[in-house]
């Protein structure tokens, strides 16, 4: 089963999302705090990251640009959410993909597959 390590700090949608994932036959993992996201990686080995552009302590795109930089991790696979368009900042920084909040289940399913098998 691969891996989705979930980086919000809303617990509604973090709650959503993961019965979402596992109905999916996804294995979930957790992370709320920005400065934890590159240990949790380490730690947790995801196959792919959706993580929320905009978090209490941090900004997603600066999250994403200390992954790229750090050379055990730049091949991490990662997709941003936001609620605003900022696709193009977000391919800009060297994420996998981009989702539009809000978007339908069967959408993100999709795209994290997509991003799975590229």
């Amino acid at each position: 089963m691969p891996k989705v390590l979930l980086v919000d700090d809303d617990r509604n949608v973090v709650m959503l999302l993961k019965t979402l994932l596992q109905l999916e036959k996804f294995t979930v993992a957790l992370e709320s705090r920005a400065e934890e996201v590159l240990p949790t990686i380490r730690r947790e080995q995801p196959d792919i990251v959706l993580m929320d552009v905009h978090l209490a302590d941090a900004d997603g795109l600066q999250i994403l640009a200390e992954i790229r930089q750090d050379l055990a991790l730049a091949k991490t696979r990662v997709v941003i959410a936001s609620g605003e368009d900022v696709s193009y900042r977000c391919q800009q920084a060297g994420a996998n993909d981009f989702v539009l909040k809000p978007y339908s289940p069967d959408h993100l399913i999709s795209v994290i597959r997509k991003v799975l098998l590229a």
